[in-house]
């Protein structure tokens, strides 16, 4: 026997979806620790005839359930100053992940995004059925091969994937400096947090993804859009990579040298590919998911050291 798809709620029909997403209401404040029994009193409470089963299930399904406490070594470096002032390129980035629903599927997964504050350009984005360590630690070993992100500065809340002993330590190797924002205060983090919600305004509320593979067609053709074409207000009226090549363009050397010299200094870790020297762009999810990593093509790296070598720059103007 199938599992029921709906539950009753003052009588009345609802789809699991609408439980699910009461669930997360419940259980979105920065101090809730409640288990799935506490959840589903709630429920109850609310007019929702449900025990607690299936709201075990529902909660295991979505990966919802309360997590084991994360233990990690060491202080963590606290965000000193809430607004963030980047002045060129490479400077600050800020991360956070999002929940993107797909409805054919029944099911939400996660973008985890990495954005350059000064210029607002999104540098990678992953979208899988969950983020863990190892592709923090992946995207953060693309990123150093492509950017070198030594002395770069790095934003991000206190997510289990960030407070991890193991990213930790691998930024450390980078020589990159981690910071956290300080608990329930999102606008420490606002950069990312305003990328999202143009993303949840502008593309998730206006499709609805029959796939996963639909979904991703549509945020891989969104990033290049919002990144090449969208015209952002705060930086002049200019697009995000016209931003980013401005910034180069008016960098130091030494930060020219950092973007075309990032290759010669990646780390040897147990995740490289050992035979070809590069990074791994394969599921990493154990339980056989499929996992997209948007890689910024090697077209564009090439074209930025040409204009980095090139004497005479033109300014691109808003």
């Amino acid at each position: 026997m199938k599992p029921s798809t709906h539950t009753l709620y003052h009588g009345l029909s609802v789809s699991n979806e609408e439980v699910v997403d009461k669930i997360r209401t419940l259980i979105s404040g920065p101090y809730n620790a409640y288990g799935y029994q506490s959840i589903n009193d709630d429920l109850k409470a609310l007019g929702y005839l449900i025990n607690h089963k299936k709201t075990y299930r529902l909660m295991d399904f979505h990966k919802l359930l309360l997590g084991k406490v994360i233990r990690t070594s060491g202080k963590r470096n606290w965000v000193q100053y809430r607004k963030i002032l980047a002045n060129q390129p490479l400077e600050y980035l800020c991360l956070d992940i999002k929940y993107v629903w797909v409805q054919g599927e029944g099911r939400w997964y996660y973008l985890l995004s990495i954005m350059d504050v000064f210029s607002r350009k999104i540098l990678h984005w992953i979208f899988q059925k969950s983020v863990r360590k190892v592709d923090v630690i992946n995207m953060f070993r693309w990123l150093h091969t492509v950017y070198n992100l030594k002395g770069v500065i790095i934003r991000n809340d206190n997510g289990s994937q960030f407070l991890a002993n193991q990213v930790r330590s691998f930024l450390i190797q980078l020589e990159a400096k981690q910071e956290f924002t300080h608990v329930a205060t999102p606008e420490e983090n606002a950069y990312i947090e305003a990328f999202h919600s143009i993303l949840q305004r502008e593309l998730i509320e206006r499709f609805e993804f029959s796939s996963y593979y639909e979904a991703r067609q549509h945020i891989e053709k969104y990033m290049q859009w919002y990144n090449y074409e969208r015209k952002h207000r705060r930086l002049g009226r200019i697009t995000p990579h016209q931003k980013w090549s401005i910034g180069l363009s008016c960098s130091t050397d030494k930060q020219r040298d950092q973007v075309a010299g990032a290759a010669e200094s990646r780390p040897n870790d147990s995740l490289k590919n050992q035979t070809t020297n590069r990074s791994l762009c394969t599921s990493l999810d154990s339980a056989g998911s499929d996992t997209y990593f948007c890689l910024e093509v090697e077209q564009e790296n090439r074209q930025v050291l040409h204009i980095l070598n090139n004497d005479s720059v033109q300014l691109i103007g808003g």
